[in-house]
């Protein structure tokens, strides 16, 4: 039974696409379209009609035998963020909201059971212009594309065509660069810079301050917003914005870390900062104040590496975040302009007072010493002015670490001839005695 809304979209879609002079092809009511359009997807149906592509995808089929990767009505209804569907609505996002949906199809026929890759995860051009997706068959036998999982392979299969159901939306990370954008921008214009108000003593009245311009650097450096101990949060330090805090850092540091779980390969590095610590919180604070943050990101393999060990003991995972952060806005063009000019460069941490080496090696950017580098294996991951994430493909621990260690095993090698040595005593000991029993018996020893 078709609604009265899918009928109608059907209708048009019958009567309407076949007479465009840019499209020679008759949609006919087997069609994917037409499947799409009255399968129970409603809600990447209506999106569908309002991003205006039924004419894009009636070329599509023309040319291409294609696959939708299509959400299930909850994640568009519920799990989405409301701000980014009301982002992605507006008539201006045109263009973002249309680059989301065709980054749902790819021009390949793929059949969950014939065609779906077994091996390593294989790469799939999209219909969004230079965006793609992954499909991975996991040895546990679920598939999946880039981070969702397919739910309902094989749902709905036409001869232009196939629909797979998918748990969540594919985000291409343009268009979440562009609400992230749109929505600091849209915070920043809406608050008026203001500095604190000064009480002149003689006339006990306010001094009037020269305004404040967006952006301006904070009065302080980094270090002396930071308050004592492990914590990382800053102490009351005047801002570009005064009490009133100017930028909305905890936006900001949510907006990267959701950007670092949509780019994938980044879990672990997202769930340290979000449950295993308080850092995203004292992040947010920071960027709050004016500060601005670069983050090296390892990715889930060089997190795999990790033993329980280093991660067990008291404020580890702090510590280690810590060595990652540097008090610079730096991305991946300056960083490798800089070591290409100055050969090695020394970057200040959050981990007092332990800097980063970096240096350039094969073309890009290498931190770290010896083993224990790392190479910047995706650059600007994220970018917004005030915290830069830079992905790569190690831990990066200070050196006076790797000398610890070093020392460690030198001095348990230097124990084992101590023991000998302390057994010297003891055949004295032993002929002390021998001496003082032969004298009992009136002979010299």
């Amino acid at each position: 039974m078709f609604t009265m809304d899918s009928s109608i979209s059907i209708f048009i879609l019958l009567t309407l696409l076949p007479f465009h002079s840019s499209s020679s092809v008759q949609i006919n009511s087997n069609s994917i379209l037409v499947a799409l359009l009255d399968s129970h997807y409603t809600e990447l149906s209506e999106l569908v009609e309002k991003a205006l592509l039924l004419q894009k995808l009636e070329e599509a089929v023309g040319n291409y035998n294609i696959t939708i990767f299509a959400p299930r009505n909850q994640a568009l209804e519920r799990n989405l963020d409301p701000e980014f569907k009301r982002f992605l609505l507006e008539p201006r996002n045109l263009n973002s909201l249309q680059t989301l949906l065709m980054s749902h199809i790819i021009p390949t026929r793929i059949i969950a059971n014939n065609h779906w890759p077994t091996a390593a995860a294989v790469r799939y051009e999209t219909l969004a212009a230079e965006h793609h997706v992954h499909l991975r068959d996991n040895p546990s036998g679920d598939k999946t594309v880039d981070t969702a999982a397919v739910l309902r392979p094989d749902d709905v299969i036409r001869p232009d065509g196939v629909i797979h159901g998918i748990d969540q939306l594919l985000i291409p990370r343009s268009v979440q660069e562009d609400f992230n954008r749109r929505r600091n921008l849209r915070a920043i214009a809406a608050v008026l810079p203001e500095g604190a108000p000064q009480v002149d003593p003689r006339t006990h009245r306010l001094k009037k301050q020269a305004p404040v311009p967006a952006g301006a650097p904070p009065v302080l450096p980094i270090y002396d917003a930071l308050a004592p101990g492990p914590s990382i949060a800053p102490a009351p330090a005047p801002g570009p914005g005064g009490a009133r805090r100017h930028f909305n850092g905890e936006r900001q540091v949510k907006d990267f870390i959701q950007t670092l779980l949509h780019y994938g390969g980044y879990n672990e590095m997202a769930d340290i900062l979000v449950n295993l610590t308080s850092l995203a919180t004292e992040m947010g604070r920071l960027v709050s104040e004016g500060y601005v943050l670069t983050v090296l990101a390892p990715n889930d393999e060089a997190m795999a590496k990790l033993t329980t060990e280093q991660l067990s003991e008291p404020g580890a995972p702090e510590q280690i975040m810590y060595y990652h952060i540097i008090p610079e806005y730096q991305t991946e063009e300056s960083m490798y302009n800089a070591v290409r000019r100055f050969g090695k460069i020394r970057y200040d941490s959050l981990r007092l007072p332990h800097k980063v080496v970096a240096q350039e090696a094969d073309g890009s950017v290498k931190f770290g010493h010896g083993d224990g580098s790392a190479y910047l294996f995706d650059p600007d991951i994220y970018t917004d002015g005030r915290i830069s994430v830079q992905g790569i493909d190690g831990v990066l621990f200070p050196l006076e670490d790797e000398e610890e260690k070093e020392s460690k095993t030198e001095k348990t090698t230097t124990t084992t001839p101590l023991v000998k040595v302390a057994s010297k005593p003891r055949r004295g000991k032993l002929i002390e005695v021998a001496c003082s029993v032969l004298g009992a018996f009136g002979q010299a020893c």
